[in-house]
């Protein structure tokens, strides 16, 4: 009897260990990296805004509140650093961990695999001292059902704002609503147009679904997706900033993700499968007042943040 290898040749053998090498020596990053941090003290002798750093998801990357606020420039961390393969990357986040208070968010950081391991280290150093901000993060599984409860303790973090409504603490939306680029007009040149989260950039079965319309992606300059946001009457997305600065624009939104994040926003918005959203379309309209109501929460959150952290 023949035994087929699982390998047709060497070049995929070798990077199929590299890829193995690799996972292994990022969980030993990671670990080290949070055992390290439990090991130190823990100081508040400044602040650091730790999220998700992305240059290539225009969500992730202005979703934080040191883009917004002076006294919060500059003050910011990769949530992703941990794991970093540069000893000095790591060094670094475990030193900013320890020595400053956090602001943790924006973002979809709860219920994720992703941020998991980071999430429970934040809420450990609660014993230690450690002040603690979660600023507009939500939960981010799969599918909506599937979500039952944060994978922290609200209780364990000095403010815990988040963008979900039905479970929320402090309901805070997202403070990328801070930007001037919502203050700008723009002309109708769409009907119809698309945000795209990157993940799609390869599944031809998503994109041809829409391929009629005028079409934009998350990995985009963020100035660009506002412009072309603003250019739509009415907005298909399954990114949830898609979604989000489509409300902020008073625009017609309607969103094809099942993800849980899409669907503890304050308002009801539409949802659909790229197989049935033509049926939606005339049904939906604009939400009123949602910048206006997004700004003023968190400035007042903001104030009460920085009495907490004394921040002056």
């Amino acid at each position: 009897m023949k035994i087929k290898c699982f390998w047709s040749n060497t070049d995929e053998k070798n990077e199929f260990m590299n890829r193995i090498l690799e996972k292994l020596k990022r969980k030993y990053h990671k670990r080290e990296s949070i055992i390290n941090v439990l090991k130190s003290e823990q100081y508040n002798n400044d602040v650091v805004n730790v999220h998700r750093y992305d240059l290539t998801n225009a969500g992730d990357f202005y979703c934080a509140p040191h883009h917004y606020f002076d006294e919060l420039k500059g003050k910011y961390l990769d949530i992703f650093d941990y794991k970093s393969d540069e000893i000095e990357v790591r060094k670094n986040w475990i030193e900013q961990i320890s020595n400053n208070a956090l602001i943790i968010g924006g973002g979809g950081l709860l219920n994720h695999h992703a941020f998991n391991k980071q999430m429970r280290l934040f809420e450990k150093l609660n014993i230690k001292g450690k002040k603690t901000v979660v600023w507009g993060i939500g939960h981010n599984k799969n599918r909506w059902p599937d979500f039952e409860k944060y994978n922290v303790n609200p209780s364990k973090f000095g403010l815990f704002g988040t963008r979900d409504y039905s479970v929320a603490n402090e309901w805070l939306p997202c403070v990328s609503c801070l930007h001037p680029m919502f203050d700008k007009k723009y002309i109708i040149e769409n009907e119809i147009g698309v945000v795209f989260h990157k993940k799609n950039i390869n599944k031809l079965e998503v994109i041809s679904k829409f391929n009629k319309f005028p079409s934009i992606y998350n990995s985009s300059n963020f100035e660009e997706i506002i412009k072309f946001i603003g250019s739509c009457d009415t907005l298909l997305t399954d990114s949830y900033h898609g979604m989000y600065w489509g409300l902020l624009l008073n625009k017609k939104v309607l969103h094809f993700s099942e993800s849980s994040k899409f669907h503890d926003y304050k308002y009801p918005i539409t949802s659909a499968s790229i197989y049935n959203y033509k049926a939606k379309i005339s049904s939906l309209k604009p939400l009123e007042g949602v910048l206006e109501e997004a700004r003023e929460i968190n400035n007042n959150f903001a104030q009460k943040a920085f009495d907490y952290l004394e921040i002056t």
